[in-house]
C-alpha cells in the first residue's frame, strides 16, 4: 500500500511512500541476516563501471532461498517483511521440522498461511512445483532457466508471467516483457503474482530520497564539452549534432539491439518482446 504526505515542504508535495502498516511487526532472523559491502559501480581495482551509483543507507543482506530446495516439507509463513535490498516483500518461513528460511513474498500470501514447495501441489500463493503440472492460463514467478538452479526470472515487485501452453517437453510462457519463451517443463516457478505491485506507483519527490537508495547524479551529455561527451560543446543550447544518438564512448544509444545473435538461448524465444 501507498501513501501520500502532506504538502508541508516542497518536497513533500508531491512525494508517495510505502505504507508498511500491512507487514510484520518483528526484526530480521539474525542467522539469516548480515552485513555485505556494496561494490557501488566499482570494479575490483576500485574503477567505476557502473556510472552514478554509490553512497546510500546502510542496508542488512537477507538471504533469499531462491532454489526452495525443502520438498514435502509444509511451512507456515510466520511474517511478512520489508527488504531493502530488493522492490518485492519477503516471507519468512518456519518449517514443520524446525527449519527457517526467506522467499518472495507473492500476493496472497498472509501470516499464518502454509506454503509447500512439491513436484505437483495445490495452486496457492507462494506454492512451488514443476512447470508441467502448472495448468495453462497460471500466473507465476520466479522462474528457473535450468532444472535445478534456482529462480532467476521473475522477482520483480509486481512480477508475474502467464503459463501459455505445453508442447512435449517444453512449457511456453508469455513473461512481463510479452516475450513468449519456452522452458523445460521440469523447471520450478512459484504460484501467483509477486507482492508490491504498487511500487511503480511510488514519487521520491526529491533528490535526496534517490541518494538514500544510492543513486548519484547524472549530467547530461549536452551539458559538457566535446572532449568529454559525443554531445556535447557547442554555443548556448545546441542539438546534439548526430543522426543518432551516442553513449559517452561513441557507440549507439536508443533503440540499438544489444542480444548477441548467435545466443545458444535464442532457440528458446517464440516470440520476440514488443518494443
Amino acid at each position: 500500500m501507498t501513501k501520500k504526505y502532506k504538502p508541508t515542504t516542497p518536497g513533500r508535495r508531491q512525494m508517495i511512500g510505502y505504507d508498511f502498516s500491512n507487514l510484520s511487526n518483528v526484526d530480521p532472523l539474525k542467522s539469516l541476516t548480515g552485513g555485505f559491502r556494496r561494490a557501488v559501480g566499482r570494479n575490483n581495482q576500485g574503477r567505476i563501471t557502473s556510472r552514478h551509483r554509490g553512497s546510500g543507507v546502510k542496508r542488512l543482506f537477507r538471504q533469499i532461498d531462491f532454489k526452495q530446495v525443502k520438498v514435502n516439507i509444509p511451512a507456515k509463513v510466520f511474517s511478512i517483511e520489508y527488504d531493502p535490498n530488493r522492490t518485492v516483500r519477503i516471507a519468512r518461513l518456519h518449517y514443520v521440522d524446525g527449519a527457517k528460511s526467506y522467499i518472495l513474498a507473492a500476493e496472497g500470501m498472509r501470516v499464518g498461511g502454509s506454503v509447500i514447495f512439491s513436484e505437483k501441489t495445490d495452486l496457492e500463493p507462494g506454492n512451488r512445483m514443476k512447470l508441467k503440472n502448472i495448468p495453462q492460463g497460471t500466473v507465476v514467478h520466479n522462474i528457473e532457466i535450468q532444472p535445478g538452479r534456482g529462480g532467476q526470472l521473475i522477482r520483480s515487485a509486481g512480477g508475474g508471467a502467464t503459463v501459455l501452453a505445453h508442447e512435449g517437453e517444453y512449457v511456453q510462457v508469455v513473461l512481463p516483457s510479452s516475450e513468449v519463451r519456452r522452458f523445460n517443463g521440469n523447471v520450478m516457478a512459484s504460484i501467483g503474482q509477486l507482492s508490491n505491485a504498487e511500487h511503480s506507483s511510488i514519487v521520491l519527490g526529491k533528490a535526496g530520497r534517490a541518494r538514500y537508495l544510492g543513486r548519484r547524479p547524472k549530467v547530461r551529455g549536452t551539458a559538457m564539452n566535446p572532449v568529454d561527451h559525443p554531445h556535447g560543446g557547442g554555443e548556448g543550447r545546441q542539438p546534439i549534432g548526430l543522426k543518432h544518438p551516442k553513449t559517452p564512448w561513441g557507440k549507439p544509444a536508443l533503440g540499438v539491439k544489444t542480444r548477441r545473435k548467435k545466443k545458444k538461448s535464442s532457440k528458446f524465444i517464440v516470440r520476440r518482446r514488443k518494443k
